[in-house]
């Protein structure tokens, strides 16, 4: 019995390895580090980084998917401590990317990546900030292969944990106060009125009439002045 299934345990384990050309087996058994006959890196890796020229090193750890980083992929120092938690698709930073010192959460990124096979995009762009769950517009992006910084960044300290900076990116673009102001109120012309909106229209102060301006232009440094408005009583 014994003799027939260890030839079935190996034809298994040959079977999974042989879709790699080279990898390696962790102390659990798991398989790593998968390259496949054409070069292609798959599955989970870890890569060791040596120090080199007073940098320091790392190691780091993920999937991989055609030869691009997929999915969240972990960073830590030569020590084990965790130095950085990031998000990927199609090899680029995409969506919260959260980094780290010795004290704690350094950092929060927010990235948007591009469909690598389309050199033109169209994507619908909402506001990070203002505009949770509306579609601002419908905007084209020509796609140069990296991520776009689209979101909200938060910067803490560490040793307490306090929030002490944010900046919102709208599309690779830092948003002042003025241009996020600007962007809703533009936004808003072209909000359909029989929907449901979070927002609501700034209401202009009604000019006051040309008798009530001249009053109090000509009563301005005067003591204060007792109108009567026909009421009794």
């Amino acid at each position: 019995m014994r003799l027939f299934l260890l030839p079935l345990i190996l034809l298994i384990y040959s079977g999974s390895w042989g879709q790699c050309k080279t990898y390696k087996i962790s102390s659990k058994g798991d398989t790593l580090n998968c390259t496949d006959v054409s070069g292609i890196k798959r599955g989970t890796w870890v890569v060791h980084v040596n120090p080199l020229r007073g940098a320091p090193g790392y190691e780091e750890e993920g999937n991989f998917v055609n030869d691009k980083k997929e999915g969240p992929w972990r960073t830590f120092n030569l020590m084990g401590d965790l130095l950085a938690i990031e998000n990927f698709r199609w090899g680029n930073k995409n969506g919260k990317c959260q980094y780290f010192n010795l004290m704690g959460l350094e950092h929060e990124e927010s990235w948007m990546a591009l469909n690598p096979l389309k050199p033109i995009d169209t994507i619908d762009v909402q506001d990070p900030k203002y505009l949770e769950g509306h579609k601002v517009d419908r905007v084209i992006i020509v796609n140069d292969g990296h991520s776009l910084k689209h979101g909200t960044w938060k910067y803490y300290n560490p040793g307490y944990g306090n929030l002490i900076k944010v900046e919102n990116y709208l599309l690779d673009e830092l948003q002042t106060e003025d241009r996020q102001m600007n962007d809703i109120l533009t936004v808003f012309d072209g909000v359909d009125s029989t929907k449901e909106t979070k927002l609501k229209p700034v209401e202009k102060p009604k000019a006051k009439p040309k008798e009530v301006e001249d009053f109090e232009k000509k009563n301005k440094n005067k003591k204060k002045i007792t109108i009567r408005d026909g009421k009794t009583g």
